[in-house]
């Protein structure tokens, strides 16, 4: 029995899984309660599964610019950064003292006596 061929290839499903992933990560910027996202998320998941069937080439880039210009247009002004990753609130927060070389440790001490 052979598997059935897919229309789009592997790079197509990517994007197509990554848009879907910002989409909700957006989503997520703007609720902060998630009972309340993952009614959100839903209605995004719906949206998406609508356009699945879409096999006309030129049908899809439409759908997707749309997408690509909506995610574009309600992309949240602050959006939420983990604490430790860059630009969160705790980056590079207490950072250990840099060490000094025996040399530098001998001339800063001389150079104060």
């Amino acid at each position: 029995m052979s598997t059935p061929v897919s229309t789009y290839s592997a790079a197509h499903r990517l994007y197509v899984k990554s848009l879907y992933k910002r989409y909700l990560v957006n989503s997520l910027n703007w609720y902060i309660r998630r009972d309340l996202w993952r009614e959100k998320a839903i209605e995004i998941r719906a949206e998406f599964e609508r356009n699945r069937n879409i096999t006309d080439p030129r049908a899809l880039a439409l759908v997707l610019e749309q997408a690509e210009e909506k995610l574009a247009k309600e992309a949240h002004p602050d959006p939420y950064r983990p604490p430790l990753f860059p630009d969160g609130t705790k980056w590079e927060r207490n950072l250990p003292p840099r060490m000094f070389s025996a040399k530098e440790k001998a001339d800063a001490l001389a150079a104060h006596h």
